[in-house]
């Protein structure tokens, strides 16, 4: 093997420790623990072997809230093989909840103000996208034009941010937080549903007049 392949994997295998380090403190003991120096003691390295691998600790935990969002679409993808597309989104509403249950700090530290609002937002676009895609076989399959796409993906983005902030709550709890987003997604898309119905009605012929008996 060339040494420079040997080097390169070496230095893969070194920031592959690093953060996986640091997302099993960030787990089991939230932000706090997060610090280079706490980090490079657990993987055995010096401090600046950690930044020869990460800036500062802002990089670093921007590289932990990407790979929290990359388990959080990989479970929600897997909620989303229900046959019905309403079932499917109401499934991946109650399992955003329950992702956000089991991993606290994770998922305040993907939703927290230590990483810039734009990368955060970045690294929250593929789960932005399985709602959107959702969405669109939902509108299809019900025959119902949303009047902004965008709009109803923000809608469902921040009910579901609501209610798993809720399940943090002694008096909702994760399981009840997952109900509740459960039942508000189920009563949003049949709003939707509704109001495109009554839409296509203005848009098309008056319904003619019952006969008079």
């Amino acid at each position: 093997m060339p040494s420079s392949t040997r080097r390169a994997r070496e230095r893969a295998n070194i920031r592959a420790s690093i953060v996986e380090t640091a997302m099993r403190l960030l787990e089991s003991e939230g932000a706090a623990a997060l610090t280079i120096r706490r980090i490079a003691a657990d993987v055995e390295y010096t401090a600046p072997i950690v930044y020869q691998h990460f800036a500062n600790k802002d990089a670093l935990v921007l590289e932990l809230v990407v790979r929290g969002y990359d388990l959080m679409v990989a479970e929600l993808r897997r909620a989303a093989e229900a046959s019905d597309i309403d079932g499917r989104i109401v499934r991946v509403a109650a399992q955003y909840v329950r992702f956000a249950g089991e991993h606290p700090h994770l998922y305040q530290a993907m939703n927290g103000t230590v990483t810039d609002a734009d990368e955060r937002r970045r690294a929250a676009a593929p789960a932005v996208d399985l709602l959107t895609e959702l969405l669109d076989l939902w509108s299809r399959a019900h025959g119902v034009t949303l009047p902004d796409q965008s709009d109803a993906c923000e809608i469902l983005w921040g009910t579901l941010h609501g209610m798993a902030a809720l399940g943090y709550l002694g008096t909702v709890g994760t399981e009840r937080a997952q109900r509740l987003a459960e039942q508000a997604c189920s009563t949003i898309l049949l709003g939707w549903r509704a109001a495109g119905s009554a839409s296509g009605l203005r848009a098309g012929s008056s319904p003619k007049p019952r006969n008079p008996r």
